[in-house]
């Protein structure tokens, strides 16, 4: 996804939205007639089996940083994620089986690089298995390829290898103590009946009767369909699965099955729904929920992803419950989709019935939002999730019980999702409900999430993040000190599989090596597969990276990467500089960019450095000077402003192996950017303004073309952790993220100072002499709503997005 599919306001509404906020207009709304419903919970009531709510580790690499975070937040933040009554409180873990190979923003490690190894320990899924089930023993997991080592059926997916290749993936979890209640086929690709049928048969045949068949995990619900017709097939499968049946970034006020996939009479699933940002996306997240169910009778609603533990430079950096992108700092933010998801999983279990005569929609309109009932299994407890995201005023619900559920005192729990430019909620317990006549009434709110239950032992976590922070410089891994097996702290593995493993080359411990000896069966199509890993901070501008590296392979060459921007999605390119080495010694410095288009900047010869044999490459960047040195010699000095500082990395050219020891980040020269600027908009040209050149407080921030005003000047100031306050000229009164909010297209303001992480800002290069811009508090970057290129938009914050509008040239002021 871009930016122009996710900002969904137009300039004109942006201006009129500033108005407001300056002049406090009036929202005019119409008038809005109070609906009341009346909802019987009837024990008696028909209705499937409740399966729960998950989400999804894999799809690829979004939970990769969250291996490396410190003990303590590493600790809170799965507590939100899985432990009973404290946060999320997740039913469902559905993970990648891992293929080597780029899934969406990265690579899943595989269990069998090369045919007949396997390695149980390999990647990190199995360690948030294990994470998740020591909070919730009655979790239930799920697993789902999306691509596969390039070894099996000779690049054929759909091969008894497959087949073979997932009867020892379930093996591994049984050997790390985890059962897979759940299996799928191939993601988002066309299904192939005959194989369901055969990987049934494998599992009955080697004893894993309890883990059911879902398929196809596809768009739309084409399997069922086909059930209809073949037997084999029907049999087959236990869990029809479809992705984003409520619509792929949309309000998912409509979710859809078929006909035919309520015919089949099989259990039917959201099995991957979400891809929303952690905070906007809940409103979402609570339709769907709800609206699966009421709409088209699915059991599950499965989320993608879990977290957003993953680089900001990488698509779909913000979206999934919480937001983790920061290891060395620890810092992270705990989204509202959370909450949105915590209102159904804290008072329900799965095996609970949902309740049909007890489920619908209020006031028999989806305007006004809806609910659903479920109800235990032995009637001893049962819970009504009530969501009034589309209401436009109260509502009063009056709810009576019946068909042996207990009454009673009644609890209440809510979560106002109603205002995204706000600090984030949590799920807050309200005032209980006593029956009057046997009726209770509770009224509604627009734009929340109720729940009124006869459970207790629900609550809202309360551990906080540390601050933001750079990942300072120097910085150096020898990899010496891994087992084999594990990928070194901080990298994250956009294709191939770097690996601890015993060094060559006669040197001892352990060096990390690029594992996948094949091209994978992708699931992808970039136009460049090549594998490479990636780590560090993208505010990282001048410094050395430097390496030693072994081939071990004719016809191999092993690369490092510095100023590592953007990654498109998908892999659809990077920004970046690779030095290049081969085994014949040949040496090229190269560039590569968002749609994998290489430029070579400089190459030539060396001595060849053969296979078996270590050597050093290092990339040193200052200013827009890069020089490349092979074993300490000079061999190549260019000019190129083209990306301004970035992360580094470590690749080869192809599938082979390739060692690499002894990483070394050192810095260059600091450059202090402190003084008096005009900060200009490298796509549109216009200036951060304060609009009007009012002076208050919660003056909106937009770009204007140069006046000549005060209004219009900044003064940079940085701190002793490189962070920068960006103060007013003409006010006095700095650059500010509203409320420290952590919503993307919240509009940025003028504020009084309070030295607050939300007023600092961390002041990087990025292309062609611009800057990035990025809120302490969030990671966000200060762009131009939308790339506009109007006077008046706003300016707001924004994950990572590459684009001009995020990009801002400092002139000099006197």
């Amino acid at each position: 996804m871009t930016w122009t599919s996710r900002h969904h306001l137009s300039v004109p509404t942006v201006l009129v939205l500033l108005l407001g906020a300056l002049f406090g207009l009036a929202d005019a709304h119409p008038a809005v007639a109070a609906t009341s419903t009346s909802i019987t919970v009837d024990g008696a009531s028909p209705g499937r089996t409740f399966d729960g709510i998950g989400a999804i580790s894999g799809g690829g690499g979004n939970t990769r940083l969250l291996r490396d975070y410190p003990a303590a937040q590493q600790s809170q933040i799965l507590d939100y994620l899985f432990k009973p009554g404290y946060g999320a409180d997740l039913q469902i873990l559905k993970v990648e089986v891992g293929g080597d190979t780029n899934s969406t923003d990265g690579a899943e490690a595989s269990i069998e690089h090369t045919r007949g190894t396997i390695d149980c320990n390999a990647g990190y899924e199995w360690w948030l298995m294990e994470q998740a089930q020591a909070r919730n023993p009655a979790i239930k997991f799920a697993g789902l390829s999306w691509g596969a080592p390039g070894w099996i059926g000779n690049g054929s997916f759909y091969s008894q290898d497959m087949i073979d290749y997932l009867v020892s993936w379930l093996g591994c979890a049984k050997q790390h103590g985890l059962s897979i209640s759940y299996l799928g086929g191939w993601n988002e690709r066309d299904y192939n009946a005959t194989w369901y049928e055969n990987l049934k048969s494998a599992l009955t045949g080697n004893g894993y009767t309890s883990t059911k068949l879902v398929a196809g995990d596809n768009f739309g619900w084409s399997v069922a369909t086909a059930m209809r017709s073949d037997s084999k097939l029907n049999a087959a499968v236990d869990v029809v699965g479809s992705h984003y049946p409520c619509g792929y970034l949309s309000a998912m006020t409509t979710c859809s099955s078929s006909a035919d996939a309520i015919a089949t009479g099989k259990t039917l699933w959201a099995s991957e729904n979400g891809s929303e940002d952690a905070e906007t996306g809940a409103p979402a997240v609570a339709r769907a929920i709800n609206r699966g169910y009421i709409d088209g009778r699915m059991t599950a609603y499965v989320n993608w992803p879990v977290v957003a533990s993953l680089y900001q430079n990488l698509e779909f950096s913000s979206d999934g419950l919480i937001t983790a992108n920061q290891p060395w700092s620890g810092a992270y933010t705990v989204g509202r989709t959370t909450w949105s998801i915590a209102q159904t999983t804290q008072f329900t279990s799965p095996g609970w019935k949902y309740l049909d005569t007890a489920t619908g929609y209020l006031g028999g309109s989806r305007g006004n939002g809806s609910y659903v009932s479920y109800a235990a299994p032995d009637r001893g407890s049962w819970s009504t999730v009530l969501e009034t995201m589309d209401a436009t005023a109260s509502q009063t619900v009056s709810l009576s019980v019946a068909g042996g559920l207990p009454g009673g005192t009644l609890h209440v729990w809510s979560t106002d999702l109603s205002s995204p430019g706000t600090a984030t909620p949590r799920m807050v317990r309200g005032a209980d409900l006593t029956a009057t006549n046997g009726t209770y009434q509770l009224t509604l709110a627009p734009g929340r999430v109720y729940t009124v239950t006869t459970t207790t032992g629900q609550g809202a976590g309360s551990a906080t993040s540390p601050q933001r922070s750079r990942l300072a410089l120097p910085y150096a891994d020898s990899f010496a000190g891994y087992g084999a097996g594990q990928e070194a702290t901080y990298f994250s593995t956009m294709n191939g599989a770097f690996e601890a493993a015993s060094c060559g080359g006669g040197r001892s411990g352990s060096c990390l090596r690029q594992m996948a000896q094949t091209t994978p069966i992708r699931w992808t199509g970039e136009s460049s597969t090549q594998p490479y890993t990636l780590m560090g901070d993208l505010s990282w501008s001048d410094y050395t990276v430097s390496s030693d590296v072994l081939l071990e392979n004719s016809g191999s060459a092993a690369e490092i990467l510095g100023r590592v921007t953007t990654q498109t999605k998908n892999n659809g390119g990077l920004n970046a500089y690779h030095l290049r080495l081969s085994d014949t010694g040949a040496w090229s410095l190269l560039k590569s960019d968002g749609s994998w288009t290489w430029t070579t900047l400089a190459g030539g010869t060396v001595s060849a450095p053969g296979k078996g044999t270590w050597h050093n490459l290092a990339l040193t960047f200052q200013g827009t000077s890069i020089t490349a040195r092979i074993d300490g010699t000079t061999v190549g000095t260019v000019t190129d402003g083209s990306y301004g500082g970035g992360q580094i990395g470590l690749g080869t050219a192809g599938y082979y192996p390739v060692q690499y020891s002894n990483l070394s980040i050192t810095p260059g020269t600091a450059v202090d950017l402190s003084g008096t600027y005009k900060l200009v908009n490298a796509r549109s040209g216009m200036l951060l303004d304060a609009f009007g050149g009012a002076t208050a407080d919660g003056t909106p921030i937009i770009q204007w073309s140069a006046n000549g005003g005060a209004n219009q000047q900044w003064t940079l100031a940085r701190n002793s952790a490189g962070y920068y306050t960006i103060t007013g000229l003409a006010s006095g009164k700095v650059l500010d993220v509203p409320n420290a909010t952590t919503s993307p297209g919240t509009q940025l303001k003028l504020w009084t100072a309070n030295g607050d992480a939300n007023q600092q800002w961390l002041v990087a290069p990025a292309a062609n002499g611009t800057y990035t811009i990025e809120a302490r508090s969030n990671g966000y970057k200060a762009e131009v709503v939308g790339a506009s290129t109007s006077q008046g938009a706003a300016v707001d914050q924004w994950p990572t997005n590459g684009g001009g509008n995020q990009q801002w040239q400092l002139v000099k002021v006197g």
